[in-house]
């Protein structure tokens, strides 16, 4: 019995159920490697002289010396780009390889000249059942594509701000694609009445709140704005003066932001005393070497509260926008309210008139009349 109610009860339910489990898995499937780029690329590697290995033996990557936000920006490209064009060659090539397949074999099967002059006299509906079947899914994959795309297009938009314009110039071309598909390659679907979109509207507003949080992460995590910014108002040869200058505030940010590694701490070392590595670590000479420095911990403060305030901001700004444009134009509620208020009056006037009629038929009055 438990088992048996864990089921969806109707269509629309399985049909909510299956498109969010596709999402997931297609969503999981596909930004798992930008999230791990993003957010854990080179954060767990350690520092020279104290690595951390897998299986102690391996060294974990890092991130390019520039940082991982160029990664990012490569991964997010390479990927939609290339999705795109898988995308566009199975929505159209793969029907036109099944039609030219099918047609071809009804050639070889019942011979040429009778195939080529039977081809003209058959109907249109016996053209079209030729033609490839629509998914048993309806508009799940269309859906499914257009939603998957508006995440790549928001989520790292911060890291690729290209994705926008490769998004806009896709679907230029693949409405395009979608028409000459379902004219020409698929049979005609079968309609179906909704009231709405269903589960993707709930998906999509998840994936504007997630692009929220995830370029807020982004900025401040993985690029180097808010280090940047830490320098120049706080380290940096501009502290002391009035005016802020951006490349006159930010000279020795790049010394700033190496530390100090003794090679002569590592066993059987040839090469120079010292190297720099990209962290904020005391020199080997302090009091407490390799631990982090009062700046790292400004940095770390600073992007918890560009994260909390760009969060906020966004969002009070969502929600506003929202409540000045609402879901349903003013002029339409009041139409909507007018035309339920006159059914409601023709329902007063036939029930009137019904008992009207029953008075005079019958001869009698009744207790719920209307005067």
């Amino acid at each position: 019995l438990l088992f048996s109610t864990s089921h969806p009860r109707t269509e629309s339910e399985w049909e909510n159920s299956f498109a969010l489990k596709m999402f997931l898995f297609q969503f999981v499937n596909l930004n798992s490697s930008t999230f791990y780029i993003a957010f854990f690329l080179g954060r767990f590697a350690g520092r020279p002289g104290k690595y951390n290995k897998l299986f102690n033996r391996w060294r974990l990557e890092e991130c390019h010396p520039s940082g991982c936000l160029i990664d990012l920006c490569l991964q997010m490209g390479v990927i939609m780009f290339f999705k795109q064009i898988w995308n566009n060659f199975m929505e159209l090539g793969y029907p036109l390889l099944q039609n030219w397949w099918s047609r071809r074999k009804m050639r070889k099967g019942g011979g040429g000249g009778q195939n080529m002059e039977s081809k003209t006299q058959l109907p249109q509906w016996d053209k079209d059942w030729n033609l490839q079947p629509m998914n048993a899914h309806g508009l799940v994959d269309e859906y499914l594509e257009m939603v998957l795309q508006f995440g790549f297009t928001t989520i790292f938009v911060a890291a690729f701000p290209l994705a926008p314009l490769l998004a806009l110039l896709n679907n230029i071309i693949e409405i395009r694609l979608d028409a000459y598909k379902f004219v020409t390659q698929w049979r005609r679907p079968m309609p179906a009445r909704a009231t709405d979109i269903g589960i993707w509207h709930g998906i999509l507003e998840g994936i504007g709140v997630l692009a929220v949080i995830t370029n807020a992460f982004v900025i401040a995590i993985t690029s180097d704005y808010i280090p940047r910014f830490v320098y120049a108002f706080k380290y940096g040869p501009c502290v002391d003066k009035g005016h802020h200058h951006r490349d006159e505030c930010l000279r020795g940010y790049m010394n700033s932001s190496l530390s100090v590694f003794d090679m002569s701490e590592l066993k059987n070392s040839s090469q120079p005393r010292y190297c720099r590595y990209r962290d904020y670590r005391a020199p080997p000479w302090s009091a407490v070497p390799y631990e982090f420095t009062l700046q790292f911990w400004h940095v770390l403060a600073a992007r918890l509260a560009f994260i909390i305030v760009f969060e906020h901001l966004v969002f009070g700004i969502k929600s506003f926008i929202a409540y000045l444009i609402p879901d349903m134009p003013k002029d339409l509620c009041d139409r909507m309210r007018r035309e339920k208020y006159l059914m409601q009056e023709m329902m007063y006037e036939a029930e009137l008139e019904h008992l009207q009629k029953e008075r005079k038929k019958n001869g009698r009055r009744y207790h719920h009349e209307w005067p």
